[in-house]
């Protein structure tokens, strides 16, 4: 567990969260009302969600043509599957993505509570759930994914992880886009869940790293460079 909280506390992306977090929880605190408590829940359930969602149709989508757009897409995920094991890929590179989220998050809330429920529980629900709730899930997110990816004791919740999660990255990368435990459920209701043979079908063990991609592409060799890594395409997994 140390080695993965380390890592956890380097991310920028969760360094910055945390003063909106503490302003959530103080929020919490200080207004509290039964009817709090389900914005947690909301803001958490919210947020696995989005996970699933951003986790497959943004970083899994078609590759885009355009060199500077792809290199960007490389750095947020491509560069993770062909590095799975490097935590300098395990996050995009914008550190300010998730605050800018949450905070577009919390303006769109407020827009539409604001006539159904007023201002001031308009903008107090909507922090709670997004400061307190989403935020408290991302985060059980990165840990999930990072103790997926570090070679670490695990014991069983950790294996149950690293289990389903290295399916994605090594089987089939079509399906399993849930990271969080537990968030199955939100790939069976999306028909995505893990299927044996449907992986065995799919598996392409030369393109298996690169998202189904070439790994000689142009496309992915420029974006290498530009981020300073050299990937070995003979260093390819096991059939699946």
């Amino acid at each position: 567990m140390i080695p993965t909280i380390r890592v956890l506390m380097a991310m920028g992306s969760l360094q910055r969260l945390l003063p909106f977090w503490l302003i959530g929880m103080a929020t919490l605190i200080t207004w509290f009302s039964p009817v709090l408590i389900l914005a947690v829940i909301y803001g958490a359930v919210v947020q696995f969600v989005v996970e699933y969602i951003m986790h497959r149709f943004l970083y899994h989508r078609a590759p885009p043509t355009e060199q500077s757009v792809f290199n960007e897409l490389y750095r947020s995920h491509i560069g993770h599957h062909e590095f799975p094991n490097k935590p300098e890929f395990f996050t995009g590179g914008d550190n300010w993505y998730a605050v800018k989220f949450g905070l577009i998050s919390v303006g769109l809330h407020f827009v539409v509570l604001w006539p159904f429920v007023g201002a001031g529980w308009a903008i107090l629900l909507p922090v709670v759930a997004i400061f307190v709730g989403s935020i408290s899930a991302f985060t059980f997110y990165e840990y999930c994914h990072t103790l997926a990816h570090l070679r670490v004791p695990k014991g069983w919740f950790g294996e149950r992880v690293t289990r389903s999660h290295l399916a994605h990255h090594f089987q089939d990368h079509h399906a399993t886009f849930h990271v969080s435990f537990g968030m199955g459920w939100i790939d069976r209701l999306f028909g995505t869940p893990h299927d044996r043979e449907a992986a065995r079908a799919r598996f392409d063990r030369k393109t298996i790293l690169s998202l189904g991609m070439d790994p000689d592409d142009l496309r992915l060799v420029t974006a290498r460079k530009a981020y300073g890594v050299s990937f070995d395409s003979k260093s390819q997994p096991p059939a699946a």
